[in-house]
């Protein structure tokens, strides 16, 4: 490389660091750019309702995590391919008692699938809690995609798109195609504003239309939504108008099988700095719970088309970016050592999430340096009674975690462990029982009221135990995800190089009826009888395959 031309790099790479990045990008020479080789499902991760956007060069995009606390997280990415959780809308919802597990629960229920925007300088945020009866729907904002005020609460819209025209009116897109204006300032309905129905579903259209994302393109209007036809598998489809009064047009733009599932649905699509065009669809993916997949975009007669040129996911998707895998590989499950000072705002500016609102006072990376300390406060039966307890995706194809815990500070009748967290559950599990400490390999299936969520009963069954010996204890899971598995083992450890199983296989389900989430690799700590105790967690380390 000459002298000019290394200048005009490092003249480049200068302005690509200022804070011009988002309109240098689009003006980069092709060079610059750099292919990207993408493996379906794009993300592994129970990802579930995604909202995707492009600012400059940088993607975002938001999912749905119900009862977990904090929620809307909101992932970023230079190449579609590796995302890192940045932030999250919120730290806690505070609208019912059942978000402090009292007088019921919320699982299952909670934040659904936020809508995305950025609109003249800031990122808009909206989402309506499923709660029961339906609750609010607030609207965030934030100038960097990390931090997030409230803006307003407005009245209940389902599966809804924010959305800015060019002359700057608002808009909600919800339930099966209706459209309601806001007030410029996102905090009313807008008086004598559109508030209509615009199409009726077709005879085609047996079931649900739901799952709102709206897009302007060529200045026409792109509805899309996951269709449910009585009988059929889910499928993508897309209503397009020359006006938002319509008249409305439908196209399927995606049915496919995929990877030994039935069917993928429900996303957006998004382009790239170079013209292209990208979908992000989900599917359901048994015990992971709901992945993502991503489908090259062809605008065929101004229809955007989903797949490969036959109409279905593809394998691999080749990405044509800026500054492709920029920095270190990231990922939306990682490593951990409680370290406060990596935490330059608190713990869970990564990947971690409680379930339902923590007590703060229960937990604390300060009491013991590089650990996490939980305590008990009050009486809990199970594990889906315990809020203190801190979950994280598990990932697929295969994956294993272990955890580094210190016991020697619990209290007869306190339970600890580790577990693959879900409505089926299974843990290992360690019991203070007078002087003794017993290591279950713990089965749970939890059942929950279906108006109040209310937990009214928890069938446990005890597959295996041992007495332990150490008070410094290693458990480990794993998990495999590839077709027609979804098993989960166990392990314990007092050295972290000899293991030994527990029990054996675990089943891991996915249940939309109960929690509705991907299993979760879940620390806990309760207790039964005498609150005052606590565990230490040195670590958690997790292997991907």
């Amino acid at each position: 490389m000459n002298f000019k031309s290394t200048f005009l790099y490092g003249f480049c790479f200068m302005l690509c660091e200022s804070n011009n990045i988002a309109t240098y990008a689009s003006s980069m020479p092709a060079s610059f750019s750099d292919t990207v080789t993408i493996s379906n499902p794009m993300l592994w991760d129970d990802v579930p309702d995604p909202d995707i956007i492009r600012v400059g060069s940088d993607f975002y995009m938001v999912s749905t995590t119900m009862h977990l606390m904090p929620g809307a997280p909101i992932m970023k990415s230079h190449d579609l391919k590796h995302w890192k959780t940045i932030g999250y809308i919120f730290n806690r919802l505070t609208d019912s008692p059942k978000y402090n597990m009292i007088k019921g629960t919320v699982y299952g229920r909670g934040q659904w699938a936020t809508s995305l925007k950025y609109h003249n300088g800031k990122f808009y945020a909206l989402f309506a809690p499923n709660d029961n009866p339906g609750g609010d729907t607030y609207i965030y904002t934030s100038v960097n995609g990390r931090k997030w005020v409230l803006v307003s609460r407005l009245p209940h819209f389902h599966d809804a798109s924010l959305f800015f025209d060019d002359d700057n009116r608002v808009y909600v897109f919800s339930g099966n195609g209706h459209i309601t204006e806001l007030t410029s300032d996102l905090t009313h309905i807008k008086q004598n504003g559109l508030d209509q129905k615009l199409f009726d579903r077709d005879n085609e259209e047996t079931g649900l239309l739901e799952g709102s994302r709206m897009i302007k393109r060529n200045h026409k209007y792109y509805l899309l939504m996951v269709s449910w036809p009585k009988g059929m598998p889910r499928r993508q489809v897309c209503f397009r108008a020359d006006n938002l009064m319509g008249p409305w047009e439908k196209k399927v733009i995606l049915e496919s099988k995929f990877g030994g599932f039935y069917y993928v649905g429900q996303g957006t699509i998004v382009d790239t700095n170079q013209g292209n065009w990208y979908g992000v669809i989900f599917q359901d993916r048994g015990g992971v719970g709901r992945v993502l997949t991503l489908n090259p975009c062809h605008w065929i007669n101004d229809w955007p088309m989903l797949g490969d040129s036959n109409g279905k996911v593809p394998s691999t998707v080749k990405v044509i970016v800026d500054h492709a895998g920029s920095g270190k590989a990231q990922s939306l499950v990682d490593n951990e050592n409680f370290d406060e000072t990596q935490h330059p705002y608190d713990l869970f500016l990564h990947n971690w999430e409680w379930n339902h609102n923590p007590i703060d006072t229960d937990w604390s990376l300060k009491e013991r340096k590089g650990w996490l300390r939980l305590k008990t406060s009050k009486i809990c039966h199970n594990i889906f009674d315990a809020r203190n307890t801190l979950t994280q995706r598990m990932e697929g194809p295969a994956s294993n975690a272990y955890i580094c815990m210190d016991i020697s500070h619990m209290k007869d009748g306190d339970c600890a462990g580790f577990a693959a967290f879900q409505g089926d559950a299974a843990m290992l599990q360690i019991c203070k029982d007078g002087n003794k400490r017993l290591l279950h390999l713990l089965q749970s299936s939890v059942t929950l009221d279906p108006d109040s969520k209310s937990i009214t009963h928890v069938k446990d069954s005890i597959q295996a135990s041992i007495e332990l010996k150490n008070s410094i204890i290693y458990l480990r899971i794993d998990a495999d995800f590839n077709v027609n598995k979804d098993i989960a083992t166990f392990y314990y450890s007092y050295n972290k190089k000899d293991w030994h199983q527990l029990g054996g296989n675990f089943k891991m389900i996915y249940d939309y009826r109960r929690l509705f989430m991907g299993t979760r690799y879940a620390i806990y700590n309760y207790s039964t009888k005498n609150t005052g105790g606590w565990i230490d967690v040195d670590y958690f380390n997790i292997n991907t395959k």
